[in-house]
């Protein structure tokens, strides 16, 4: 649910008097002044230690700038917070510089969560969050935030999740998230990126590569309002990878709908291969998706399964697709796609997928491969 109207706080302003004195006793924590002896728009925080960490996230306000100094943290509760930040004075957590930051949740109590936010305008990047016992970083009606260079891996349910109604013009940017498999459903729940029960416009993922975990790379289940996914990879998913006897992973890689809901999410530019179901599903949403120039390879179902709704697909591109190129319904439009009269398949010029694991480049961007890629410039993933 969004919160009160009234909910965004005013920047604190602070006599040079009173901010010296702060500074002076708040071991770390950093208050730029402006010219007019007045606190200036951020309040930087700089933490080497999981206490530090917690009460940093706890006392987060409108400017606060929470950098953390290279490690692994390992809170012993969800790093939780319910404050707001405003578009012109956001909430900032993020690695300090180019150090490498780890928040492990090995040490909380089982079903925890690894860290929650609740507020608006919040900006978190270059930090890796890793074996929480249950999902791992949890965005609940959130507006306007920007979550960018994450690495969600290992977490005993979904990687990274966008929830709750108010969801709003929210930004994911190259996020990794891998490894997530939920021992208390046998792996049915643990997606790479989920963005479920709830709505808003506005949210997008983008450069994401969401791989080798349990259940789906990406899942829309129950989220009522368009959302775009562009340039991304999902791979691995679905596979039993922890020898767990009574196994229920789905596989998709891109889940786009489910539970009654119709929408019509936009899915451009992307690339789904080696998951055990579909590499792209309506997953029974009737809404009038959109996908153009996505590629789907050896997937162990259909490349694109739209059997029941009124999906837009053009000049998408599958290939070796054990379920088949693509099962659709006779109300689906299908147009310029490998498997529609007259379109050629262009050869790829490699399906060695060893460059698409490989480091990010140094902007955080999906490495440069040519996997998959086939220089056309009408039909399939750009892989970039």
């Amino acid at each position: 649910m969004r919160h009160s109207t009234g909910r965004h706080r005013r920047t604190r302003t602070l006599s040079i008097a009173a901010a010296v004195a702060v500074a002076a006793g708040a071991g770390g924590v950093y208050l730029g002044l402006s010219n007019g002896g007045a606190q200036a728009a951020s309040t930087t925080v700089t933490v080497s230690s999981t206490a530090q960490l917690e009460s940093a996230v706890k006392s987060a306000t409108a400017g606060t700038v929470i950098q953390v100094r290279a490690g692994t943290y390992y809170p012993t509760a969800t790093l939780k917070s319910t404050a707001n930040g405003t578009s012109s004075a956001r909430i900032t957590l993020r690695a300090y510089g180019s150090e490498k930051v780890k928040i492990d949740g090995s040490k909380l109590p089982a079903g925890s969560w690894l860290a929650g936010i609740y507020g608006d305008y919040w900006t978190v990047s270059d930090l890796t969050f890793q074996n929480s016992p249950a999902q791992g970083f949890v965005v609940t009606s959130s507006v306007g935030g920007v979550f960018k260079n994450l690495v969600t891996a290992k977490n005993g349910d979904s990687g990274f999740t966008l929830r709750g109604d108010g969801t709003t013009n929210n930004l994911v940017q190259n996020l990794d998230s891998y490894g997530n498999y939920d021992p208390a459903g046998h792996g049915q729940n643990a997606d790479g990126i989920a963005i479920k029960f709830g709505s808003g416009t506005g949210n997008k993922v983008t450069g994401a590569r969401l791989y080798n975990n349990s259940d789906d790379g990406l899942d829309l289940w129950q989220f009522s309002s368009p959302v775009t996914i562009e340039h991304s990879w999902a791979f691995g998913n679905g596979k039993n990878r922890w020898n767990d006897s009574a196994f229920e992973g789905n596989g998709n890689g891109y889940k786009l709908g489910g539970g009654g809901v119709t929408v019509a999410h936009v899915v451009n530019n992307n690339a789904a291969w080696d998951n055990t179901l579909n590499g792209f599903t309506e997953n029974s949403n009737p809404g009038a998706i959109v996908l153009n120039r996505n590629t789907a390879y050896a997937n162990a179902e259909a490349g694109f399964y739209f059997a029941t709704g009124k999906a837009r697909l053009a000049r998408n591109l599958a290939v070796s697709n054990k379920g088949g190129l693509s099962k659709l319904s006779s109300a689906t439009v299908s147009a310029a796609n490998n498997w529609d009269s007259g379109v050629s398949t262009p050869s790829f010029k490699t399906t060695d997928a060893t460059t698409a694991y490989s480091a990010r480049k140094s902007d955080g961007s999906l490495p440069a491969t040519t996997f998959l890629t086939t220089g056309s410039t009408t039909i399939g993933s750009t892989m970039n």
